[in-house]
């Protein structure tokens, strides 16, 4: 497996389509990136195991969360480590099953939230990703257009993702949110790296994960000279949606039931 996940084994993962590994082929210690992006299922909780055990071994100098926000993440930075007292301290945060990452948050010696405001979220929404994000939204490309073919792409998945309930002339804005929260979550990424250096680990949801349209894209536009690995999260052998550097599929599924009954029944 060392030749895998070297360095070298590694970047040449990233110019080409997802390489499939198995969780149990993996040495996570050995991993020689500057950045690591551990996509998952929000509710997957072998993918929540995988990334507590990859955070374990590779002590990165902090980890970002997308679960968090700046303000829940500076709450945790006395918390013991320790995954009981990580979910006691965490039971009021905005995050539904913020409790599902105890385990990894008990692992993270500093924990970054990169969380966005619902006010921005809607900002996003309805002016656009460059009206929110503030300095520097040129260098992270905010300010123009998606190619075509991309935009058309990324609005029939959020149209398919929402179940088809919601008008399909709304999904330009929730492309516009979904950009937001890439380059967002890359600039805080970078801020960790300037204040606590490398490695760092990215944990978000697969769609986040992306090398083709997600947070290394934007990581790679700013900071070239950055490592960048993303692996993506699977299940019952089904690869998620995407171009990963490397992609696990080997884990079971939750039983989640239909995720579009709640849409049936809002409606």
């Amino acid at each position: 497996m060392n030749h895998v996940i070297s360095k070298f084994g590694l970047a040449a993962a990233a110019f080409c389509a997802s390489v499939s590994l198995s969780a149990a082929s993996i040495e996570w210690s050995e991993s020689t990136a500057d950045v690591l992006v551990l996509g998952e299922n929000h509710d997957n909780p072998t993918h929540h195991a995988r990334q507590q055990n990859a955070v374990n071994e590779i002590q990165p100098k902090a980890v970002v969360f997308e679960m968090l926000t700046p303000q829940e993440a500076a709450l945790l930075a006395d918390v013991p480590r320790d995954a009981a007292a990580m979910e006691a301290a965490s039971a009021a945060f905005h995050w539904n099953n913020i409790a599902d990452y105890a385990g990894v948050l008990s692992v993270s010696s500093v924990i970054v939230g990169a969380a966005l405001s619902r006010d921005d979220m809607r900002a996003a929404f309805g002016d656009g990703a460059a009206s929110v994000f503030g300095e520097d939204v040129d260098i992270y490309g905010l300010t123009a257009p998606l190619p075509k073919t991309e935009q058309e792409t990324r609005e029939a998945l959020q149209f398919d993702a929402h179940c088809a309930a919601m008008p399909r002339e709304m999904m330009g804005g929730m492309v516009q949110a979904q950009r937001l929260r890439d380059a967002a979550f890359a600039r805080t990424v970078i801020e960790a790296i300037d204040t606590y250096g490398l490695p760092i680990v990215l944990v978000t949801g697969n769609g986040h994960a992306r090398t083709d349209w997600g947070v290394p894209t934007y990581l790679a536009r700013v900071r070239p000279d950055l490592d960048v690995v993303s692996v993506g999260q699977g299940e019952r052998g089904n690869a998620p949606v995407g171009v990963f550097s490397w992609v696990m599929a080997d884990a079971p599924a939750p039983d989640r039931g239909d995720p579009c009954d709640a849409f049936k029944t809002s409606n």
